[in-house]
């Protein structure tokens, strides 16, 4: 017991010596050091450390075998593995906060009952959903609408047919697409025949359009059957007009129709109609150039003209009904509007035929209507530039 006092004297000594915050963990290091036999001794100040153990902490390897990661596969990616093991990585937003190491259900159950959106960010995050669907909308709408098209023809096929004795395609069906396709080439063609045969008639004289129905009877088939399919399409048909105006006339009162057609006039009315026309589509049409129709001078109270003044001789064919008309007697013009280039131009030159207009109506997109009243014989031998009308020309396609 005497032997150990001195060194323990020694120590208190060397402890008091060396008192103080800054000296205590160099001794530590100093009393480790002795007690390694065969290692040299080397002291850490307090500032290397501290870098040591910050340096520690930054270099842990995170693929270093552990008891917890030996089921794993460290080879998947984080999120895989988290997903195996029943666990999510943690998740920072603004809004929630979903803990580590809990499962999955827990998590989601942790972010329902978490902090609730404030008003002015579900306003943000509805107006960013909102930009969001309009790019979406904007580049899948032709797909969405084919699709929906589809499901919806789809439906009513099969409203129509339940069996489905409509969808099975045989020979009959593949025969019904030509016989279609066919038909539908025909009509096209039959459509540019007649736009090539109109564009004739407005740049030819009487005589000339006279002899090509002539020479082709087929032509003048092709071109009534375009002329009715073109009237169709208007929203009003300026032979109706003409119709009515004169169902309210006395049925004693004899027409000319020139440019007769199918004779709808004829056909409509009480009235003695004589229809002239360059080909006879029925028993009622009389034959003839409309420059010299078979009739006595001063024997017809209406003339009309409906959609027939077409050619370059159009002051032949007024001079002819001036011809025809009694004093006192009515012409009666419709004429496609986009023909007319000057309506004042073309009434002075009516004027100076032997007619007074007494009725105009210009209301009509597609046509418009003139009444005329014979004043007398044509006055003038002159030309007449306000009787060139504008010729239907069709774009070339």
């Amino acid at each position: 017991m005497k032997s150990e006092k001195p060194a323990t004297k020694l120590k208190e000594s060397r402890g008091v010596a060396q008192e103080g915050p800054g000296k205590e963990m160099a001794m530590t290091v100093q009393t480790l050091s002795t007690r390694l036999e065969g290692e040299p001794v080397h002291q850490l100040s307090r500032k290397q450390w501290k870098n040591k153990q910050k340096n520690k902490k930054r270099n842990t390897n995170k693929f270093k075998m552990t008891p917890e990661s030996k089921g794993l596969n460290l080879t998947e990616p984080r999120t895989n593995r988290s997903m195996k093991s029943g666990t999510i990585p943690s998740l920072k937003s603004d809004n929630c906060a979903v803990s580590k190491g809990s499962s999955f259900q827990d998590n989601i159950a942790l972010s329902r009952n978490g902090p609730k959106l404030s008003p002015q960010n579900r306003q943000v995050t509805k107006a960013h959903l909102k930009k969001l669907k309009k790019i979406l909308g904007q580049k899948y709408t032709a797909d969405v609408s084919a699709v929906t098209g589809k499901k919806v023809e789809a439906k009513i096929l099969q409203q129509k047919d339940p069996e489905g004795t409509l969808t099975q395609e045989g020979p009959d069906t593949c025969a019904n697409r030509s016989a279609a396709l066919r038909s539908r080439m025909e009509e096209r063609l039959k459509t540019a025949r007649f736009r090539c045969i109109n564009q004739q008639l407005y740049t030819s004289s009487s005589q000339e359009a006279q002899r090509l129905f002539q020479q082709d009877p087929e032509a003048f088939q092709i071109y009534h059957y375009g002329f009715s399919a073109q009237l169709q399409r208007w929203p009003q048909n300026p032979t109706d007009e003409i119709i009515k105006y004169l169902r309210n006339r006395p049925a004693s009162l004899v027409v000319a129709d020139f440019g007769c057609g199918d004779c709808k006039i004829a056909l409509s009315v009480r009235n003695t109609v004589h229809s002239f026309d360059l080909v006879a589509l029925n028993d009622l049409v009389t034959v003839c150039d409309m420059a010299k129709v078979p009739l006595q001078d001063e024997s017809v109270d209406i003339a009309v003209f409906c959609l027939a003044l077409m050619g370059t001789n159009l002051r032949e064919f007024l001079e002819e009904a001036n011809r025809v008309l009694k004093p006192g007697g009515i012409l009666k013009i419709a004429e496609v509007a986009s023909r007319f280039e000057d309506i004042r131009a073309f009434i002075s030159a009516l004027a100076n035929l032997g007619f007074k207009n007494i009725y105009k109506d210009m209301s009509n997109s597609f046509f418009y209507t003139f009444d005329f009243l014979k004043t007398g014989p044509p006055r003038s031998k002159g030309k007449l530039p306000g009787l060139q009308l504008k010729a239907c020309v069709y774009k070339k396609r």
